[in-house]
């Protein structure tokens, strides 16, 4: 089964990061991740996302002629989703999707996690739109840059622990790391916080094979 992460941002690290975790958590898959060199940096609010989404539909073609099994959109705020869905000869996800997805199965309440406030009104709208305003305590902002989170470090991880904190406090039974960056910190913030946090990148890759078997 082959499997493909689009990261709509253009840097390669995060590309390859997201490649690492999904790989560890499919075994049994040929996972390849491609990078979306025409987009931004990083995607922080809908802007950023708009301007991705052109070169997430131009990668398209490449992913039929390498008969690639099911397709994830490697960015939490599932950029392009279903554009990409209409266009694609093959099941896509979000890992925003599937994080919200598998955190409704472990927990009645749950939060989440992310990077800058610009980034929580398309969370937000993506929590509604997938029947999840119930569950969801609400979308907490950490305050720290894509980019920051994905190089880590002792400062970030305290301030990521700071907001899962918060999201416990607010009646999360499981809290969800709202950014691809985040998903090589996700064992070392379990540890720190006693908390179940859910990846993504972890959810989409036991989904999309899922998926692609049906």
């Amino acid at each position: 089964m082959r499997l493909l992460y689009l990261n709509p941002n253009a840097t390669e690290a995060m590309t390859q990061s997201m490649v690492s975790v999904a790989r560890d958590a499919a075994p049994g898959a040929e996972v390849l991740g491609w990078t979306n060199h025409t987009g931004p940096a990083a995607i922080q609010g809908p802007e950023d996302g708009e301007a991705a989404v052109d070169g997430l539909l131009s990668m398209l073609p490449e992913a039929r002629a390498r008969g690639v099994d099911a397709i994830v959109i490697g960015c939490f705020d599932d950029t392009g989703l279903g554009r990409m869905r209409a266009a694609a000869h093959c099941p896509v996800i979000g890992i925003g999707q599937a994080a919200m997805s598998l955190a409704a199965l472990h927990s009645p309440r749950f939060g989440i996690v992310t990077t800058l406030e610009v980034s929580v009104p398309v969370i937000a709208q993506n929590v509604a739109a997938y029947g999840h305003n119930d569950a969801c305590v609400g979308v907490l902002a950490s305050g720290l840059p894509v980019l920051e989170v994905e190089q880590g470090g002792a400062g970030v991880e305290i301030r990521l622990a700071e907001t899962i904190a918060n999201a416990k406090a607010a009646g999360a039974g499981a809290v969800i790391l709202g950014c691809a960056g985040m998903s090589g910190l996700r064992q070392s913030l379990a540890a720190q916080t006693g908390t179940v946090l859910i990846d993504g990148v972890v959810a989409s890759a036991a989904m999309a094979q899922a998926l692609a078997h049906h």
